[in-house]
């Protein structure tokens, strides 16, 4: 193949799409380890596990669309090896597949726990069409639900099992939640709502073991508490596909290394999306793994760019969004760092924004029901404003 995309998730499809839409006529196959076609995986903690959306709903493109722009997808199979002198990619199965260019758009794999009992039924993962499936079949008999992780996917699958009216409890190792991904303030908030809205949140708190005969039926934390749990939700991050390149030789630290292009240090091999650790201007120039579909689909067109001609570095503004029962959380940069965090706006109202700051210059904007906050902050963050801007 010209172009031999690894992952048929957002970023492999969306680097197929946009090598077509710029007109580039080369042979193009697409190669994942699920049985779908290409889909939307936000909606699968939101709309999808609450039955709001249908999984037809979450397709990319039809399935004629592939046909039309002869795009091969190649499905349920797994690249697990690379020659990159022959150029030369082998799968799980046994073929070999020959590329002039490989775009690595392999994504994660969700961390699991590794104490005793992780592998009992009934502990799942959130990642894949195949988990939530996993998880909706199993919740008719389920009453209590032991989420393990207190970022986005544990919070979204906690407003979701409360709507469908299951007891849920939270564990969570930080002292406070979404401490990865944001300040005190919206932290606390987050708590408030999730509590008030009947979850139990078992802060500063680690999984010792799962207990069960064949299937999950507690939960005992380090602190030797036991919980009853029928299911348990495991959200703690995620792992980069990256294996098979680093056996090739390929520089990772944290995921792959790519430069500003999207390439790797191996000839003619592009990576992109959650296991790609790029610098990032927005990071203070540091590199980073950005896991949001925004940023995966403008490297996807970085590398469309590279391969047509056409090519600039990838410079996108990082922004994200999380949906919990009627809040609407965006957020727009990284605020990692921050030595400043201000609230504008009333909490209480829940309409409200947090503007991280770092030397005096805003990094990020946390926007909760507030969409004309968000935009201004991408706006102050693009620019790199200082504080000063926030009095305008």
């Amino acid at each position: 193949q010209d172009v031999l995309i690894v992952g048929g998730g957002q970023g492999g499809a969306q680097t197929a799409i946009s090598l077509r839409q710029l007109g580039f006529e080369g042979s193009i196959t697409i190669v994942g380890d699920e049985v779908e076609l290409p889909y939307e995986r936000p909606p699968l903690s939101k709309e999808y596990f609450a039955s709001e959306k249908t999984f037809d709903r979450l397709h990319l493109r039809p399935a004629a669309y592939w046909q039309d722009k002869a795009v091969t997808l190649v499905s349920g199979e797994t690249v697990v090896g690379l020659d990159p002198l022959a150029k030369t990619a082998r799968t799980a199965s046994g073929d070999s597949l020959s590329y002039g260019v490989l775009v690595w758009a392999a994504g994660g794999s969700p961390r699991r726990l590794t104490c005793d009992g992780a592998n009992l039924a009934g502990v799942h993962a959130v990642r894949s069409r195949a988990d939530i499936d996993a998880i909706l079949g199993e919740l008719p008999r389920v009453d209590r639900v032991v989420i393990v992780g207190g970022g986005y996917i544990g919070l979204e699958a906690a407003a979701v099992l409360r709507k469908l009216g299951k007891a849920v409890t939270l564990v969570e190792a930080q002292t406070r939640l979404l401490s990865r991904v944001a300040g005190p303030a919206l932290s606390a908030f987050f708590e408030a709502e999730h509590r008030t809205h009947g979850v139990d949140i078992r802060l500063g708190q680690g999984v010792d073991r799962l207990e069960g005969d064949a299937r999950i039926s507690h939960v005992v934390l380090t602190g030797g508490e036991k919980l009853a749990a029928d299911l348990v939700i495991v959200g703690v991050g995620i792992t980069p596909n990256v294996a098979a390149l680093e056996r090739a030789g390929a520089t990772a630290t944290n995921g792959v290394d790519v430069d500003l292009r999207c390439r790797t240090s191996l000839s003619d091999v592009f990576a992109i999306g959650d296991c790609a650790n790029q610098i990032n201007a927005y990071a203070g120039g540091e590199r980073t793994r950005i896991e949001s579909v925004p940023s995966v689909s403008e490297q996807a067109a970085t590398v469309a760019r590279e391969l047509t001609g056409q090519g600039r570095d990838h410079d996108a503004l990082p922004w994200f969004w999380s949906n919990q029962y009627d809040l609407k959380l965006q957020t727009v940069g990284l605020s990692g760092g921050f030595d400043q965090e201000i609230v504008r706006g009333d909490p209480a109202s829940r309409s409200f924004s947090v503007t991280y700051l770092r030397g005096g210059r805003i990094i990020a904007v946390d926007a909760v029901n507030a969409a004309k906050a968000f935009m201004r902050g991408r706006a102050l963050v693009a620019g790199g404003a200082g504080v000063e801007a926030l009095s305008d």
